[in-house]
């Protein structure tokens, strides 16, 4: 692996740079950091598909997209134009190791390469591979791999090796965008940063734990992966596991990438796994069926272009997980995620533990203490509280003390994207899936999959614009409690 120029211009070199990944969401991303002078100055995009387009071409294909995925008001023609000068494109088949010469042609930065793949991961070893064939990975090489890593623990051990003959662990960036939502990363601060959270962050202080990410959309044009895919490795298996490892972890020893996520692989390694009576139990699959959502009649999943007659895939999930440590003993974690929800939202609701004995006896209006973390669409922390309703007695009423995290600053927050793409520029790993970490999830998810195959149960149907399946209430409702939005 040769050296690197550290005073030379990065290039960003993005494979699947048509697709809707790149479209939507990582060119909207690195114009806003353009716009906002985080790219140095000279540092190329270099966009990789499989159209034998021109350049112009591709920048009329951008043209045409990008720019309905970035806020109106940071839309600026002139600072859109020299962004879109950035860009360069090469037509080339990624699995045909001497199409990499037209790339090889393009001499690349001596300082940063960034490649980033934005493509199927059943792409990835090959790239890598004829990357590394056509000697463009030196010291100042660092590769992005997009989730859903691998579809089960043997697969995504595979690309793990596979890419790792080519890169180093330091050099690899396994990208989950949720982790560089603005509110994730605060959980750290509101759990480590303040004294009033940290002694009651445990048993027998919390009752329970229930992690949401709730979407109202449906499969649309994403069938054909969805459908091998399903809820569980789409959303389970990576986002859900990585906000309850933050929710979960002991405090590291410091913010270095590995300290942080020696800790998050604690939490992966002490989740209780599940056999076939637990998976029975406390797991729930469901599909959504036809209805109505955001105000407009949709169908079901079978009914959805792509997806195969009789499809068991699952479009919702929900489950109960145990962590075996001191710190968790007994609080059970409740892991929600599903398509065509009644409401569009990303959540975290810590329900801490009821007084002993109360001296203002039982009251109709007696809520929990409970601290209501929002990541989306709103990013907020609510506390709620019992305080006295007014008047004469002491009658008790439920208020919430709310902090809008959007409001609390006024300083720019960058989308998820725009702040890992920096984050990836400047080396930070912190916010990244280290291998091991990876590979304790699928450790964890594998043996679910296998369980509902020898279940053989179907989904359960719920209406599009529902909650879920009843079978879900009923998981809480087995312990005495609610989702949050049925309480």
């Amino acid at each position: 692996m040769s050296s690197a120029d550290d005073t030379a211009a990065p290039d960003i070199v993005i494979f699947g740079a048509a697709g809707d990944l790149s479209c939507r969401k990582l060119l909207p991303a690195l114009y806003m950091a353009h716009m906002h002078s985080r790219l140095e100055p000279g540092t190329r995009i270099l966009a990789i598909g499989r159209q034998a387009w021109s350049r112009q071409q591709y920048l009329d294909f951008i043209d045409a997209r990008s720019p309905a995925f970035i806020e109106p008001a940071a839309m600026d023609a002139s600072v859109w134009g020299a962004f879109l000068a950035r860009l360069d494109y090469i037509g080339l088949d990624v699995s045909d190791a001497g199409a990499y010469a037209a790339l090889a042609q393009r001499q690349l930065s001596q300082g940063l390469r960034v490649f980033y793949l934005a493509t199927a991961p059943s792409l990835f070893a090959r790239i890598c591979e004829h990357l590394g064939s056509a000697g463009l990975i030196h010291e100042g090489s660092r590769v992005v791999l997009e989730k859903p890593l691998g579809t089960d623990l043997a697969s995504a051990q595979a690309i793990n090796t596979a890419v790792a003959r080519h890169f180093r662990e330091d050099q690899i960036y396994r990208i989950d965008h949720y982790l560089g939502k603005e509110t994730v990363q605060n959980l750290m601060v509101l759990r480590f940063g303040n004294a009033i959270f940290e002694p009651l962050w445990r048993a027998p202080f919390i009752k329970s734990v229930q992690i949401t990410v709730a979407e109202t959309v449906g499969v649309g044009s994403r069938a054909g992966f969805y459908d091998g895919a399903g809820a569980l490795r789409d959303m389970v298996q990576n986002h859900l596991l990585q906000l309850l490892c933050i929710v979960a972890m002991e405090p590291p020893v410091s913010l270095e990438a590995d300290d942080v996520r020696d800790e998050k692989l604690k939490v992966m390694r002490s989740l209780r796994k599940m056999d076939l009576a637990a998976i029975g139990r406390d797991t729930v699959r469901g599909q959504y069926g036809a209805g109505v959502a955001e105000g407009q009649s949709v169908q079901s999943y079978l009914q959805e272009e792509g997806v195969p007659a009789g499809s068991r895939t699952e479009t919702f999930v929900a489950l109960r997980a145990h962590i075996d440590n001191a710190r968790w003993a007994n609080v059970p974690f409740f892991l929600r995620t599903g398509k065509r929800m009644a409401k569009r939202h990303s959540q975290i609701v810590i329900e801490f533990s009821e007084q002993p004995f109360s001296i203002f006896g039982s009251s109709p209006h007696h809520r929990p203490n409970r601290l209501i973390i929002s990541l989306q669409p709103e990013e907020s922390i609510h506390l709620g509280m019992m305080v006295k309703e007014p008047g004469s007695g002491m009658k008790l009423h439920p208020v919430e003390l709310g902090l809008d995290l959007q409001s609390s600053s006024d300083k720019r927050r960058a989308e998820a994207y725009e702040r890992l793409l920096i984050d990836v520029m400047k080396g930070r790993l912190t916010h990244f899936m280290r291998r091991d970490e990876l590979e304790a999830a699928w450790r964890w998810v594998e043996p679910i999959l296998r369980g509902w195959q020898a279940l053989e149960e179907k989904p359960r149907p719920y209406a599009a614009g529902s909650w879920g399946p009843a079978a879900s209430s009923a998981l809480m409702a087995r312990e005495g409690l609610s989702w949050f939005e049925e309480s």
